[in-house]
């Protein structure tokens, strides 16, 4: 898996997302954009890849494409529309892409690396990992701050859980 970070300057999401699926399909690789103000970090996204994995493993995935249901685990949601909150809108945003060889080809990383350099290519310098914002992930995540004086564990770890438990909601 890659992190592609950067600004990107939406001005029609449809056509966005299509054209990272594009990159993504030129070098079998699935590829997800996610706002970066909502990410809890590479821990995070690498949590919902490998859940989404295991889900289409054991034939118990929601979503018929492998970066929808990436976004469903990494949003901790069942529902795309909710989840979607997570994802790119127009205008200018912070953001990461997560870019994932597809199982079984013979070159991941070569995949991988030409995927998230056509995707560097659209994106703005800034933004990333740096833009994350801690109050909207709460809120997001519905994590009270009661939660997070009860435990010494990180806001991530906490994320995390979410995603994991999203497996004992189906």
């Amino acid at each position: 898996m890659r992190l592609v970070e950067g600004v990107a300057d939406v001005e029609d999401v449809e056509a966005f997302v299509e054209a990272l699926g594009e990159i993504g399909d030129a070098n079998d690789c699935t590829v997800q954009a996610f706002d970066a103000r909502y990410v809890a970090g590479r821990d995070h996204l690498a949590s919902a890849l490998d859940h989404a994995d295991r889900a289409f493993e054991r034939g118990e995935n929601v979503a018929r494409e492998r970066a929808v249901e990436v976004l469903l685990y990494a949003a901790g949601r069942r529902q795309i529309r909710r989840a979607l909150t997570m994802g790119v809108e127009a205008g200018v945003s912070p953001a990461v892409a997560l870019v994932a060889a597809d199982p079984g080809i013979g070159d991941p990383e070569g995949a991988e690396a030409a995927s998230a350099n056509a995707i560097a290519e659209r994106l703005g310098p800034g933004g990333g990992f740096d833009a994350r914002d801690e109050e909207l992930i709460r809120e997001f995540f519905e994590i009270e701050e009661i939660e997070l004086a009860a435990t010494d564990t990180s806001l991530g770890d906490l994320v995390r859980e979410r995603v994991a438990l999203l497996d004992v909601e189906k």
